[in-house]
């Protein structure tokens, strides 16, 4: 409108400088210049009056780098309308071109999302404007799209792994180790689970035993997620790293998952029952929270704590938690320790278990914070 406005504006000033100055050649051209802007604002109107957009988008959840297709129909196009292009956030700054003579057309478009987060993408708008680009229509969509992209997850990498040892198995040992307690063993019970039975001990010909748990301690692996003086791409793999990690032990025994700002972790019991919840409060994670004192209380079993700092040393809370299986995850490397293993970026170091401390880990005892 802009142009045209302009457009009229000079035609109008040239004619009346043909008036004043009796000058029959700028009076032609005022003429021109305002039947043009004219017929184009008019020409523009008439086509846009009948155009609606509608977007199809069939979900509202996507996992980070996951394809998703995103329909759009453009319908009331006529023949003889000027030229005009769909304009959607899902097409990543770049507009397709309508084909005119056509009453309806429909596009398909695949989007990917490389970043966690809630996504508010404004509803897909055709812009209509005449070969000149004199004037120009806007006619959108009726709602914005909400969308949720989670965290994806990535396969746990066992460093110098011999002998086809699996992510899989390796943590159901680091899990099972954690949940031995001081006070040892017991007989074994008809109906206790086979990941109880001390099977080492049977092996050497004493009778079947089982492992005994303390009162209140939690047979699952603890996780909890640290981003305290997170810098934004190191937060992300720490996300990445909780949901692989989550994910692989939900898939063996279950596990909880602390995050900041919460004082009750989640569950996520085998079968993935409570994944979709979990993945869902990850993908929101924010920068600046720690873990809860709460969810760290009693723990005896496996922790596993993900902090989303660059970091030399462990952190205090961890080291003096009472955590049977004490393992760190942080981005890049610790200097002067060998990680146990590797996920989403960041490497995963074992300091201590009901077993054994692991060695080098008093090297890692001092706190950061």
């Amino acid at each position: 409108m802009t142009r045209t406005r302009d457009t009229l504006l000079l035609g109008a000033l040239l004619i009346g400088a043909a008036l004043i100055f009796d000058a029959p050649s700028l009076d032609v051209a005022g003429v021109a210049l305002v039947l043009l802007g004219g017929a184009c604002e008019l020409w523009v109107r008439a086509a846009a009056r009948d155009i609606s957009v509608e977007r199809d988008l069939a979900v509202t959840r996507v996992v980070e780098d996951a394809p998703l297709d995103v329909g759009v129909v453009v319908r009331g196009t006529t023949i003889g309308a000027p030229s005009g292009e769909l304009v959607d956030p899902f097409l990543a700054g770049q507009a397709a071109l309508l084909r005119p003579g056509r009453r309806v057309q429909r596009f398909r478009i695949r989007a990917r999302f490389a970043q966690r987060g809630r996504r508010s993408l404004a509803p897909p708008a055709v812009v209509v404007r005449d070969p000149l680009g004199m004037a120009q229509r806007t006619i959108r969509g009726s709602e914005p799209a909400e969308l949720l992209v989670l965290p994806r997850t990535e396969p746990l990498v066992i460093a110098g792994a011999v002998g086809g040892r699996r992510p899989g198995p390796w943590l159901r040992s680091l899990s099972l180790a954690a949940d031995v307690d001081l006070d040892g063993l017991r007989p074994y019970r008809p109906g206790t689970s086979a990941s109880r039975i001390y099977w080492q001990g049977l092996a050497r010909g004493s009778e079947l035993t089982e492992r005994r748990l303390s009162s209140g301690s939690d047979e699952r692996a603890l996780v909890v997620l640290d981003t305290r003086g997170a810098a934004p791409t190191d937060l992300d793999a720490a996300v990445r790293a909780a949901a692989s990690l989550c994910r692989h032990l939900a898939e063996l025994r279950g596990c909880r998952l602390g995050l900041p700002g919460q004082r009750r972790p989640l569950d996520v019991g085998p079968g993935l029952r409570g994944w979709d919840a979990a993945l869902t409060q990850l993908a929101l994670v924010q920068r600046g929270g720690g873990p809860s004192a709460s969810a760290l209380a009693q723990r005896r079993g496996l922790l596993i704590w993900v902090s989303a700092q660059r970091l030399t040393a462990a952190p205090q809370a961890l080291v003096r938690s009472a955590a049977g299986t004490q393992v760190l995850v942080t981005p890049g490397e610790l200097p002067g320790a060998a990680p146990a293993f590797r996920v989403a970026g960041c490497s995963g170091h074992v300091l201590r278990d009901r077993r054994r401390t692991v060695a080098g880990a008093d090297a890692l005892s001092g706190a950061v914070r």
